[in-house]
């Protein structure tokens, strides 16, 4: 019996110890802001606008040489923007112009099949994409266009044009 008064008595001692190491103190609280921005941006990248070969002496003569290119644009999500493409580097005023040595093969870059609307980098003739629905890409085809009759030069014709994305 003295055994189960010592157990006993050793068992009340735990609980009171454990009892009193308990937090019971009063409590204040306080709120504490959590704050991220997202910005806007979008990234960009380009597929080459390949025409082919050109033949002004048959095939070219009277039917034009299309090619299609695309250019692929991330913005963030909910960012409009819109898509510019320059005149070229061998643009003469606003006529865009492939260049080998000192010859040149014009060409114009479109936003449409039908290749009516000329795609430029001014406000009034860039491409106008809407708001991104998500952060994926997003394509975007270029329809080019060499016209019928030029009187060529042999040799391998080129031209870079900058495709701006301003968002």
């Amino acid at each position: 019996m003295r055994r189960i008064a010592i157990v006993l008595a050793t068992f009340a001692a735990v609980i009171a110890i454990a009892a009193e190491s308990r937090l019971t103190g009063q409590t204040s609280t306080a709120s504490l802001t959590v704050t991220a921005s997202v910005s806007k941006n979008c990234t960009i990248s380009t597929t080459p606008v390949n025409f082919g070969a050109y033949d002004p002496v048959a095939a070219n003569a009277t039917t034009p040489l299309d090619g299609v290119g695309t250019i692929v644009v991330s913005c963030t999500k909910g960012a409009p923007a819109k898509l510019g493409l320059s005149v070229g580097s061998n643009a003469q005023g606003t006529t865009r112009r492939m260049a080998t040595g000192p010859a040149y093969l014009n060409y114009e870059l479109y936003k449409d099949t039908s290749r009516a609307t000329v795609w430029g980098d001014t406000i009034d003739a860039a491409l106008d994409i809407p708001a991104a629905p998500n952060r994926n890409p997003r394509s975007f085809t270029i329809y080019g266009r060499v016209p019928t009759g030029q009187d060529a030069q042999v040799g391998t014709y080129t031209d870079t044009v900058m495709a701006t994305v301003n968002f």
